[in-house]
């Protein structure tokens, strides 16, 4: 059975400092980078949706010399729902 050396628990505890602001060092270093490349793909990929977007929309129009408004919506007013009956309680003395 081996035993635990009180010079081997304080190099293991100097090695997991270390390693932790080593980690920490890299960090500060590294992920402002990643994370400013992260940014500017999803910025990319978000202008890629908004162009096909505008641009299917801009195709559809441009064929068509027509503009259609739906005044459905517009004439019927909005419907509240009738839940139930309301009732009125008052108090007893």
């Amino acid at each position: 059975m081996q035993e635990a050396s009180f010079s081997g628990f304080i190099r293991t505890l100097i090695y997991i400092i270390a390693i932790y602001y080593i980690i920490k060092f890299l960090a500060r270093i590294f992920l402002p980078v990643l994370v400013k490349k992260v940014v500017q793909k999803a910025g990319e990929n978000f202008q890629k949706q908004q162009q096909q977007a505008q641009g299917n929309s801009w195709q559809k129009t441009a064929n068509k010399d027509e503009i259609i408004i739906d005044t459905a919506n517009a004439k019927k007013p909005r419907e509240t729902k009738k839940v139930g009956e309301y009732v009125d309680y008052e108090e007893i003395d």
